[in-house]
């Protein structure tokens, strides 16, 4: 699974590498974000814009690393595809998670808030 963390100065971006996150790779996505995320605090970004597939397993090991960090900060959503942003509306995960078109736009939110 390929994540890469990239962490600036109020938060930490996690971009996602990979083109699915379904069933095959759900456990793995779930495992690394734990790790990459064990020592954040605050916010965290996740960067999807390569991803164009995500199945209810992938959607779970998202949710469920939204939960993680519940405890510690909140996790942010940006660059989702056509298809993935569907699902996450049809599921209603978009009144759960604040999702960004782009990473600029969720720096920008974060600089404002400060």
């Amino acid at each position: 699974m390929e994540m890469t963390p990239s962490v600036h100065k109020d938060f930490l971006v996690i971009t996602v590498g990979e083109s699915r996150i379904d069933a095959a790779v759900a456990m793995q996505f779930k495992e690394k974000m734990k790790d990459l995320t064990s020592g954040a605090s605050g916010r965290v970004i996740v960067e999807l814009s390569a991803v164009n597939f995500v199945d209810s397993s992938g959607l779970g090991a998202v949710v469920g690393s939204m939960k993680q960090m519940r405890r510690k900060g909140r996790m942010d959503l940006v660059g989702l595809s056509a298809s993935v942003e569907k699902v996450f509306r049809m599921t209603r995960m978009d009144s759960v998670f604040r999702i960004f078109g782009t990473l600029g736009e969720a720096t920008q939110e974060s600089l404002n808030a400060s």
